[in-house]
């Protein structure tokens, strides 16, 4: 399988919609769209990732690449990572979780929520 890298906007932040595998072979693609939003000089991202059915340490070591990148640059990432996406429950979700990791991460239900500067993050 695949991944697939949509480019959005909603309300001043770029969305990346993520679907498919994130592993070693596919994960440099997200690596290389976060670089370009960022060249591009849009720095608060939102990572929609509920489409991704797969993950492994390789996709993980992107999203930790990418909120290190996102910090360096005074901008903002937000996480898409709904408890039921992809087919029987986010698969990304519950890796970070797994790993211990989740908590670095700003999480949200949804675009809307993640965008929205008053709404709180589902991060604990």
């Amino acid at each position: 399988m695949t991944l697939r890298v949509t480019d959005g906007e909603h309300g001043g932040w770029a969305v990346l919609g993520v679907s498919g595998e994130m592993d070693l072979v596919t994960s440099p693609v997200l690596r290389q769209r976060v670089h370009d939003a960022v060249a591009d000089g849009r720095h608060d991202v939102v990572l929609d990732l509920s489409g991704v059915l797969f993950c492994d340490s390789s996709g993980v070591g992107v999203l930790i690449a990418t909120r290190r990148l996102m910090r360096s640059c005074q901008g903002r990432l937000r996480l898409i990572l709904p408890a039921q996406g992809a087919v029987d429950g986010s698969h990304v979700n519950r890796v970070l979780g797994a790993l211990g990791v989740r908590r670095l991460f700003d999480v949200y239900p949804d675009v809307e929520s993640a965008v929205d500067d008053g709404s709180s993050s589902l991060s604990a």
